[in-house]
């Protein structure tokens, strides 16, 4: 059975030639839905990216130059860079770090001397971020725990790039002190 090419189901998605457009997406789908969700992470945000993808195809297929590559490569960059906007346009999402700091991680069973320890350990890491003031405690939790970046921090608290990079080196700095003096108190 014969197959049209992609150039040729391209040329008919910008024709507006219906079956040419269903033809176009069932051949693709699955390559740009692959990419979308390996970008975003997340398979119903992947699922409106990999959408947006094809309307993007459609409003510029008249702009494709086959001498610059195949239609999948010009496809899949599209995905890639409506997979990026949809990315940077997703807020950041404000956990409390108390809420972090409170949380019990289960463990993979480990020797109960190793638990101990490591009980010992979580004690003093509690005692040293109870010592932070609250602003310092919050950026450290939110970089350290959350991995949030220091713009991310910035806006999540609501402060200047400079004053998050701040509270999250002299957090960790403090941290860091009162964990030496345990160590060697």
């Amino acid at each position: 059975m014969w197959s049209p090419s992609d150039d040729a189901l391209l040329a008919g998605l910008g024709a507006g030639d219906e079956e040419a457009a269903v033809a176009f997406v069932r051949r693709f789908q699955h390559r740009v839905y692959g990419l979308a969700v390996g970008i975003v992470g997340d398979a119903g945000l992947a699922q409106d990216v990999a959408q947006e993808a094809f309307v993007r195809a459609w409003r510029h297929a008249s702009t494709y130059d086959a001498r610059r590559g195949p239609v999948i490569t010009w496809l899949l960059a599209i995905t890639r860079n409506a997979a990026i906007d949809s990315v940077r346009m997703r807020r950041p999402q404000p956990i409390d770090p108390e809420s972090i700091a409170a949380l019990h991680l289960p463990s993979a069973e480990p020797h109960p001397d190793a638990l101990a320890v490591l009980s010992d350990e979580t004690a003093k890491l509690r005692k040293a971020l109870e010592l932070l003031p609250t602003e310092q405690r919050r950026a450290v939790l939110l970089a350290s725990y959350l991995g949030r970046t220091a713009r991310e921090i910035g806006e999540i608290e609501g402060i200047p790039l400079g004053t998050a990079k701040t509270r999250i080196r002299t957090g960790l700095i403090r941290l860091h002190s009162a964990l030496v003096m345990e160590r060697e108190a």
